[in-house]
């Protein structure tokens, strides 16, 4: 039984987890800048990696942190730092999902495997939209309660379809697309409009073996090695920076559906990691390069 005349006990604040990541050109006192700035706040630091380009001078830093500080208050006591470092920053809620849409064709292992990992709690996305020039994936878009939109693409429909996609990002406050095996080029315009914020996957033959049927060019050539690249999409086809890549042995031994079963595991398991390091904040740009925070 509680005496009424007891003081009352304080309920603790609730702490929050943020992330903090940042680069701007290399110089002293950033890590003691940016610390000083976290202390003040009442931050604790539970996680900080940094790295410096000494190709280009430019430092990079992650920093998680947990507080009872308020998201604005903290942004305010970084922007006191910001300016005199010249800081290309942001912070993020931890826990905090990331809108993601997804845009596909036919095959749908990559995005089978990406709506699993986001219902089984593992993948830190949010999925408002599922994207495809075919309706060949509805049923599967239907089975995770996926809003499917299909938007069909021809060589004269190609900017009204381009034109739906960007009306959706906006209208669902999309940060990431992930092409999960999209089977279309998309226009330099819309690279360049989803810079930073697309994600593509790829068989890793390319250069190689380019154009249709890869795994059919790679077993007649009798490689060892297969793979996959997930990168960020650039206006430049398949030559956008790299954030995750996996590769395989094969042998002769191996069937030409051999080659596709694995590679296609391959691709989803490559697709899946990037989507998940650029949703936990891992993945800062580098020029044509990515530096991936573990």
């Amino acid at each position: 039984m509680t005496d009424s005349n007891s003081p009352a006990v304080p309920v603790p604040a609730a702490s929050h987890g943020y992330v903090l990541t940042l680069s701007c050109a290399d110089r002293p006192g950033i890590v003691h800048a940016v610390s000083g700035a976290l202390l003040e706040a009442g931050c604790n630091i539970t996680d900080s990696q940094q790295y410096g380009n000494p190709d280009t001078g430019t430092f990079f830093m992650r920093v998680a942190v947990e507080t009872t500080t308020s998201f604005s208050r903290l942004r305010e006591q970084l922007e006191l730092i910001a300016g005199n470092f010249e800081f290309n920053w942001a912070l993020h809620r931890v826990g905090a999902p990331v809108r993601t849409l997804i845009m596909a064709s036919k095959a749908a292992h990559c995005l089978n495997d990406i709506l699993f990992l986001q219902r089984s709690g593992t993948l830190p996305v949010e999925i408002p939209a599922i994207v495809s020039n075919h309706r060949d994936l509805e049923p599967l878009a239907q089975f995770y309660g996926i809003p499917f939109h299909y938007i069909p693409v021809t060589a004269a429909t190609k900017d009204e379809a381009e034109g739906q996609l960007l009306e959706l990002v906006a209208e669902l406050d999309i940060e990431l697309v992930v092409l999960a095996r999209y089977m279309q080029v998309l226009s330099d315009e819309l690279c360049n409009h989803l810079a930073g914020k697309a994600i593509n996957i790829h068989h890793s033959f390319l250069p190689s073996f380019k154009g249709a049927r890869p795994y059919h060019q790679a077993h007649a050539r009798g490689v060892k090695i297969i793979g996959a690249t997930a990168h960020y999409v650039t206006a430049a086809l398949d030559e956008g920076p790299i954030i995750e890549q996996e590769v395989i042995r094969v042998d002769h031994g191996h069937s030409v559906d051999k080659f596709v079963s694995m590679g296609r595991a391959v691709e989803a398991r490559t697709l899946a990691q990037a989507v998940q390091w650029h949703a936990e904040h891992r993945v800062l740009l580098d020029g044509h390069r990515t530096v991936v925070f573990d």
